[in-house]
């Protein structure tokens, strides 16, 4: 699935005629089957496909590799590297979150809120509320989101198996990620009576999450266990692969040069933090090419005043501010 054809020219189409799900490249035939089948989803797959890309890009904003490969998904993702890894998991997480708080908003005709948790209720509260249809967002969030990867001509056998479980890790995590909310009642806002629903917390835990299991993704290879071929740890084939580890196939490069292939666009000329030390330094973000230096002109509001009541007149003072970018 082609994030960058359904995240840039996916809200231009109504999604209300069947022949729309074949306007767009971005759909395998498998996920145009679908389409036609579910049209009032697909404006909260294509939500999803803008905010995967927005998350995504926030989450590795600092680091050599931010994110640029998911604007040409189809020749930077697809090679197995960890950071497909993180892609894919995360587009299965925000896609059935997507779905899944679009029935509790009454987008959707097909779903609508949860139903009422099957845990008892404490004394102190009622189960009530609209709750986010988590379950009806991963059943068609992951129908969606594997039909890509179940048909036969979708790559190697090891790449579906790597994108199929990576996929089932977002959605656990996703899964993971439900609250409880509430909502007070009585005299005076007493609250002696409490409502209380399930929700999914926002899309930024689950990156964050899947950014820790980024850092920690297992390399892996396929071996024939029993009647079937399964994934097992590169350097540790004794042990199983975890349900909730990221895996990948194949080394990523460095980041720092251009590289088509595996959609790296390089350091150059990338905004780097001279005194830092960690991620985002130049001296990790430049690969010791060095930088450059250069100053700009920043406006700001300055000489705030609160006035009664109740608004607050600023003015605009500008100054001078030293940036960094890689050689």
């Amino acid at each position: 699935m082609s994030f960058s054809g359904l995240a840039a020219n996916g809200s231009t189409v109504d999604w209300d005629q069947t022949q729309h799900c074949k306007l767009l490249d971005a759909l395998v035939p498998a996920q145009q089957h679908l389409c036609k089948r579910n049209l009032e989803l697909m404006h909260s797959v294509v939500h999803a496909a803008q905010l995967t890309k927005a998350v995504c890009q926030s989450a590795f904003r600092d680091l050599r590799w931010n994110c640029s490969s998911i604007e040409s998904w189809n020749t930077g993702m697809g090679f197995g590297t960890r950071e497909s890894a993180f892609v894919f998991s995360l587009a299965s997480a925000v896609l059935s979150h997507s779905i899944a708080r679009a029935c509790a908003s009454g987008e959707l005709p097909s779903c609508s809120c949860a139903p009422a948790p099957a845990e008892q209720a404490a004394p102190d509260f009622r189960w009530g509320g609209c709750g986010d249809n988590v379950r009806y967002g991963l059943q068609m969030g992951s129908a969606f989101s594997d039909a890509a990867l179940n048909v036969r001509r979708s790559g190697s056998l090891a790449f579906k198996l790597v994108h199929l479980h990576n996929n089932e890790v977002g959605r656990q995590l996703l899964l993971e990620s439900v609250e409880t909310r509430c909502k007070c009642h009585g005299v005076s806002g007493s609250c002696s009576v409490r409502t209380c629903w399930k929700a999914l917390l926002g899309v930024g835990h689950v990156s964050e999450q899947l950014k820790v299991r980024y850092l920690a993704a297992t390399k892996v290879v396929v071996r024939q266990a029993g009647g079937r071929r399964v994934l097992v740890p590169r350097e540790m084939e004794v042990r199983p692969v975890l349900d909730n580890e990221l895996v990948y196939l194949v080394s990523s490069p460095d980041y720092c040069t251009a590289n088509a292939r595996y959609g790296s666009h390089g350091t150059t000329d990338r905004h780097c933090n001279k005194t830092a030390s960690g991620s985002g330094s130049c001296g990790l973000m430049c690969c010791g090419r060095g930088y450059n230096t250069y100053r700009e002109q920043v406006e700001e509001r300055c000489h705030c005043r609160y006035h009664w009541c109740c608004y607050v007149t600023c003015r605009k003072c500008q100054h001078s501010v030293e940036r960094y970018v890689c050689k």
